[in-house]
């Protein structure tokens, strides 16, 4: 059992950064496959990036390639979102997921969810 809490959203103005934390409970942590999703008003929850277990490989989404960061320390079981050069399509509830399989860009077969946390970029 995973439990994911983000923080770190906020308002920012387009072309600026934020750094969205997720902190994981579980003595399994650095077991798992963690990503990060979002989802806009009327839209589907999408994929934005993945990372595994050993933070050596991450995976992106096109549209946030080169922009975004994702990183982990398994020794203090938690996982970042560097997010750079934001747009305003950028706005969204980012959630961080875990799943304790490889690489997934597929919402439901992600196993565990935090609460999500807002982004909000102004043009």
């Amino acid at each position: 059992q995973v439990q994911l809490v983000e923080s770190g959203g906020g308002l920012v103005q387009a072309g600026g950064s934020l750094r969205l934390s997720c902190a994981a409970s579980g003595r399994t942590f650095s077991t798992y496959t963690m990503g990060w999703f979002r989802q806009a008003p009327g839209k589907e929850r999408e994929f934005v990036a993945a990372i595994i277990w050993s933070g050596q490989i991450a995976d992106y989404a096109d549209s946030v390639k080169g922009r975004f960061t994702m990183s982990r320390n398994n020794a203090e079981n938690t996982v970042a979102l560097q997010m750079n050069s934001l747009k305003p399509d950028d706005t969204a509830v980012y959630y961080c997921a875990a799943r304790r399989q490889a690489f997934s860009r597929t919402p439901s077969e992600y196993a565990y969810w935090g609460q999500g946390t807002q982004v909000t970029v102004s043009s």
